[in-house]
């Protein structure tokens, strides 16, 4: 294995927040650090993310950096590093206060008709894949540690509601995003869907269901079945859309015929991590899975961990972000999303690729 433990060391120390304010993308590079922290038991990644949430949380557990103007379904993926905090700290009250905040913030939040979270206040009446990682899984632990389960029904259905609206029988695939109110430019006018699958968005629906099945407990049976049978049907269908030679997915997933798409990092790492995931939790086959989910790793650390011109080691071919509007912008069309700027080292990718490599070290165990 390539020594990703040495470069996720180095972008560690020399990274620095994404945004002002409290944000998601910082939240991914924590819980990257926690997964390897688990993973390898070396104090440097506990370290990382103490030090990370002690600067922004006060002792009182406010967040002053909390963006609080609009309700984002992604100001809440932050709230989940908390429970490690609490964890590592359970003399300190801030953490649990913490994580209230974001619970009341959450109970607040918008609502399409259907009971699905908006996904902004900007973007009304919509439910992206990207959405059910921002919420779920801070939720699953939620539930399961703090509030006796008494909510678990809601989360369940919010992952039946996209099963129900997103899914493509035919392609096996999710699409980005719906319109439960089909005004958007971006959503066809009958049923509301984006026109596209994109990477990323599958990436972030296999983490979300992953580890929301990570968090259920014995208690928690019946919904935990619910979101295992869900899980097992979105991995088997984006299987046979993996690149041959590498386990990779594209950009586009199922476009690989179109010029310029390209096997995109970021997703990839996120479908790598949730397939080891799923093999490490018995929740997919070893048989089938585990050749899988390595191979994918295989393809990762081969073909995307790369040194660069300066001599260093960066990973590559990441998407550096993508969405569907406001308005008329970002249109979900295959020319919008291979439009996107692809990169190296974003943290988004970064992060992914951290979990990734988690998964691999305890699957080589």
């Amino acid at each position: 294995m390539p020594d990703i433990q040495a470069f996720a060391h180095r972008y560690m120390e020399e990274y620095t927040q994404y945004k002002n304010g409290w944000n998601y993308e910082d939240s991914c590079i924590l819980v990257a650090a926690i997964d390897l922290f688990r993973a390898t038991g070396d104090p440097f990644y506990r370290d990382f993310a103490m030090r990370y949430m002690t600067r922004f949380v006060q002792p009182d557990g406010s967040i002053p950096a909390f963006e609080l103007h609009a309700y984002s379904i992604d100001n809440i993926a932050p709230g989940r590093p908390l429970f490690f905090a609490m964890e590592q700290q359970p003399e300190d009250p801030r953490w649990r206060t913490a994580i209230e905040f974001h619970m009341n913030r959450l109970r607040t939040h918008p609502r399409c008709k259907c009971g699905n979270f908006w996904h902004k206040e900007i973007y009304p009446w919509q439910v992206w894949l990207d959405g059910l990682y921002m919420a779920q899984p801070f939720r699953m632990l939620y539930e399961r540690r703090l509030n006796g389960n008494a909510d678990l029904k809601d989360i369940t259905n919010q992952f039946k509601v996209v099963r129900e609206h997103l899914f493509n029988e035919e392609k096996k695939l999710y699409y980005h995003g719906w319109d439960e109110s089909r005004q958007q430019p971006w959503c066809d006018k009958e049923t509301g869907l984006s026109a596209n699958f994109w990477s990323r968005a599958m990436g972030w629906y296999l983490m979300a269901l992953i580890d929301c099945i990570d968090f259920c407990d014995e208690q928690m049976f019946e919904h935990r079945q619910t979101l295992v049978e869900i899980f097992r049907e979105a991995i088997a269908g984006i299987l046979p859309w993996t690149d041959p030679e590498t386990g990779l997915i594209y950009q586009v997933i199922d476009r690989a015929d179109v010029k310029g798409n390209y096997l995109e990092t970021s997703g990839s790492a996120m479908l790598c991590y949730a397939l080891l995931k799923g093999v490490r939790l018995g929740v997919l086959q070893s048989d089938r899975y585990l050749p899988a989910g390595l191979k994918a790793w295989k393809g990762l650390t081969e073909t995307k961990f790369i040194t660069g011109e300066d001599g260093k080691p960066h990973i590559c071919d990441m998407c550096r972000v993508a969405g569907l509007g406001p308005g008329d912008k970002r249109d979900g069309s295959v020319a919008y999303y291979l439009s996107e700027d692809r990169c190296c080292d974003e943290v988004k990718g970064v992060a992914a690729f951290m979990m990734a490599c988690s998964e691999a070290l305890r699957a080589k165990e």
